[in-house]
This record gives C-alpha cells, structure tokens and sequence, in this order.
C-alpha cells in the first residue's frame, strides 16, 4: 500500500489518506507530469495488456463493466477513470494491477517509432493527410497500394481485371506483413477495403496504430472529383446513394480503429496536429523526435497516388 500511495502521490491525485494508507513523502526524484500525460500513460498501459491478451474492446467492456465508449477513451488518454474502474480493468485483462501504473513510477522513457495507418473510405484524406504527419513526425510515408503496385508489376485496376478481388487481397496482405516487419517509424495509407479482410485488417490493427479518417459522403466525393477522377458518377446515377451505403456498411469496421479523426471540419494542419495530440504516448514520441535532429524527414518510400476503383 506504501508504494501504491507513493504513485497516487508522484500522479497528483486527489485521495483521502487512512491509517491503512499512510501519506507518502514528497519526492523530487522527477518532474510531476501533466494530468493530460498521466491519463496517455495509463492509457497506452492498458492498451498494450489487452492487445497482448488478444482481447477485442468490447469483450474486455463487458468483463469490466465499464462501456466500449468509455474503455476507447482511456485507451486514448481521454478517460479519467478513478482506481476502482482501474482494478476492474487490470482484473478483467488478467493482468497484475500494479503493471497499469508502472509508467507513473517509471517516469519518461523512450518509446517505439510511431507506426500508424489511416484506414477509411477514398477521398478521406490519407494520402494528403499522411505525407503532412510522415513530415511531422520525421517518418517514411508509403501508400499500401503503391507498394502491391510496385511488387506485382501491374496497376491495381489492373490487377482486379486480370485476377480478381481475392488475388488483390492476398497481395495487399503480403505487402503489410513486409511493411509490418520493416523497422522504423512510418505512416502508411491504406486502401478503402482492407478492413474488409479480418486476416489484414486484424494484422494492421495489431502491428500499427490505426487512424480511421471519417468524412461526410458529400466530402469523399467532393474530393474524389477534385483529383480528377469522375468514374464515381459516369454512367451511373445512383452512385451517391452507393458511396453513402457504403460508408454505412463499413463503417463498424472502420470504428474499430483507435482513433478517429473527423476530416470533414478539419484542415490539413489541423487533422495533423489533432492525431499527434491524441497518439498514445505521444509526449514520449515527440521528445524522442525532437533529439532526432535537423536531418529532416526520410524520403519517401512510395511514389506519387495512382487511380484505382472506386470504393475498392
């Protein structure tokens, strides 16, 4: 009990102190953190033990009682959520509670590269978006479909006519476990239909940090037409009522993603900022990168966009 009240103490929460839980000694050992990092701490804790686990959010809501809604927002270093709810987590993630306060004794340390994929619908932003937070974060930027393109020698527009969806399928899943097992940091654009795959969506949701950017269905086609791209609409006069049923039937896969970033309010800079914001342990991440130098970011390891289907 001495060393879990030294923690509350080190983590500035407010307790009232019995004789069962005599009050620590003020330490200087290091700067009190933030409540903001202190609650990302926690929250990339308890993260890392469900995804070790295997366990889904929602399965580890229900042995908790707490809710998905709420269990996403710890995860993301939103939810303050007080020590009781903390021992119901680290009981239903079967894990020593103790361990899901080891960053606040711990202190700052270095972290992973950050690795994050944007997953969502085309016109979403990810291309755009990605290369502004590869920038930002000094990371390699890939798009996942220049990667198959540049492996199996064809267009994807190509690919689909020739050999069909599920060959497409089994080269994106190739190329992500190649990407998966690259080091260093990266941030990766994927393909509006991946999470369709559970195999591939499981393996990018495990291996990366997952952004779903979300957008209204008149931005996505907005957007689309703005590149220049008009085969949504040719010939076809239900294409929006298409686009919209689309995003609805995706959307419970894309909501699995840890975070979620609404692009349709947002500007470049402002999405950029929003995701570093809310990274898990972003604060580690960003004193890592700060003492990375003046080097600038690497050079990009996928070459400009490319067409492919509509809503593939």
């Amino acid at each position: 009990m001495h060393y879990i009240a030294s923690l509350i103490d080190s983590a500035g929460v407010d307790v009232h102190y019995t004789t069962a839980m005599p009050r620590a000694r003020a330490t200087s050992a290091r700067p009190r953190p933030s409540g903001a990092e202190l609650l990302a701490d926690v929250g990339a804790a308890v993260r890392a033990a469900r995804r070790r686990r295997g366990l889904t959010r929602r399965a580890v809501a229900t042995r908790s009682g707490l809710s998905e809604r709420f269990l996403a927002a710890i995860e993301g270093g939103t939810g303050n959520v007080s020590l009781l709810r903390l021992f119901d987590l680290a009981r239903s993630l079967e894990v020593p509670f103790l361990s899901l306060l080891e960053p606040l004794a711990a202190g700052p340390a270095e972290v992973a590269a950050p690795r994050i994929a944007l997953v969502g619908l085309r016109g979403a932003g990810k291309s755009t978006i990605g290369r502004a937070l590869a920038k930002r974060l000094r990371a390699g930027f890939v798009e996942l479909d220049a990667r198959i393109e540049a492996v199996a020698g064809l267009t994807i527009g190509q690919i689909f006519d020739l050999n069909g969806e599920r060959q497409f399928r089994r080269l994106e899943r190739e190329a992500l476990e190649a990407l998966a097992a690259e080091p260093g940091p990266l941030v990766l654009a994927t393909g509006g239909g991946l999470v369709t795959d559970p195999e591939t969506w499981a393996l990018l949701r495990s291996t990366f940090t997952t952004v779903w950017l979300s957008a209204a269905p008149e931005d996505h086609w907005t957007r689309v037409v703005a590149q220049g791209d008009r085969r949504p609409m040719a010939g076809n006069p239900d294409a929006m009522s298409e686009l919209k049923g689309l995003l609805v039937a995706r959307r419970p896969l894309y909501s699995q993603a840890d975070l979620t970033i609404d692009t349709s309010r947002l500007r470049i800079a402002a999405a950029v900022r929003r995701i570093v914001r809310r990274l898990p342990a972003s604060r580690a991440n960003t004193a890592t990168l700060s003492r990375a130098g003046a080097a600038g970011p690497p050079r990009s390891r996928a070459g400009a966009g490319h067409q492919r289907p509509s809503g593939r």
